[in-house]
């Protein structure tokens, strides 16, 4: 692996200058740049044309590469293939320390549900259910009220309604202009989301509990707050779709073991990540690259997947009775010592 140095952006750097329909690149003196190597590499980084304030790594095993500012006015980096396998490696090993810890934390959140009122426990512990269950993006208050769309902590009242079949129905503008739907049905949860909608008093949010007589709105902040306290480790909402991506994937491969060549295994995983993709609510790039464990896409390659059949007659990812074996079973998995050397090679 390439031995990566660390470096700033807030040192000399090369810079990107407009030059007629293209750029021109200065070193740090105000030089131009003119060595067909460098101007290679930085050919081969695609820097998008939009960026401003660019600054470009001088070295080649920079940790950082390059970095700008978007359009939007936000600082943006791009970092060398290297440094993101490293953080991938200790990224997914976390992710398999969080899986570690879930069965216990959700013997606590089904205690917690299972308390009279709509206190705060009770309320985050739905909350945190509704991620488990739902794959949910947490949202934020900002960028509710800037954009119009919405996460589980801004969801309002009329963004669910509750089935005569018991379940809950969410249809709402989420991330991206992109219309979500989803259907869960879990009695515990559908009893305190009922109750939340039918509440009097408060805002038009969802997700609010009672303190001292009067209905305080959940933020996100709140829900990453109990899920830290109920896991017991630095865990934050976004794990759980980390998670339910790997999980979802090594499912989904595990029902594609017709696949016998190589081309048919390639049109397999394209199709399984598009699937995760959506349900996600992600592109398949950003959803493979950035969500599922790689570690599953290889050892389904090698013919390696989650055996479904052990775990009895209509397992199903969508029943929380099937979740934790389901989810054990990967965890299994993506512990065998074959599994544990594949980012590190």
């Amino acid at each position: 692996m390439v031995r990566l140095a660390r470096v700033s952006c807030q040192g000399p750097g090369l810079s990107r200058v407009r030059r007629g329909t293209g750029f021109a690149y200065r070193d740090p003196d105000g030089r131009p740049v003119t060595d067909p190597v460098v101007l290679e590499r930085i050919r081969s980084l695609v820097i998008p044309p939009a960026w401003q304030q660019v600054w470009i790594c001088q070295v080649t095993n920079g940790h950082i590469q390059a970095t700008g500012i978007d359009a939007r006015g936000r600082r943006q980096y791009q970092y060398h293939d290297a440094w993101r396998l490293q953080r991938d490696l200790a990224k997914h090993d976390r992710i398999l320390d969080f899986a570690g810890r879930l069965p216990a934390a959700r013997q606590r959140m089904h205690a917690d549900l299972a308390v009279d009122g709509l206190g705060r426990t009770r309320v985050l512990a739905c909350a945190v259910r509704l991620i488990d269950l739902g794959f949910f993006r947490i949202g934020g208050e900002q960028y509710a009220s800037e954009n119009q769309s919405y996460g589980l902590a801004t969801l309002r009242k009329e963004h669910v309604r509750l089935t005569s079949a018991g379940e809950l129905e969410f249809e709402y503008i989420g991330k991206s202009g992109r219309l979500w739907q989803r259907s869960l049905a879990e009695p515990e949860v559908g009893r305190v989301v009922s109750s939340l909608k039918r509440r009097r008093g408060g805002g038009p949010e969802l997700l609010a509990f009672r303190d001292s007589g009067r209905w305080v709105d959940v933020k996100s902040g709140d829900i990453n707050a109990y899920l830290r306290e109920v896991t017991g480790g630095d865990d934050t909402a976004k794990d759980f779709r980390t998670w339910s991506a790997t999980v979802l994937a090594a499912v989904g491969l595990a029902v594609s073991t017709h696949a016998d060549t190589s081309a048919a295994r390639t049109r397999a995983i394209t199709r399984v990540v598009k699937e995760v993709a959506d349900k996600l609510g992600n592109t398949p790039a950003v959803c493979r690259a950035s969500y599922i464990d790689p570690r599953i896409i290889d050892l389904y390659a090698d013919g390696q997947v989650v055996e479904l059949s052990s775990l009895g007659d209509g397992a199903s990812l969508g029943s929380p009775a099937f979740q934790g074996a389901i989810e054990t079973a990967v965890l299994a998995l993506l512990r065998e010592p074959a599994a544990s050397s594949r980012l590190a090679g």
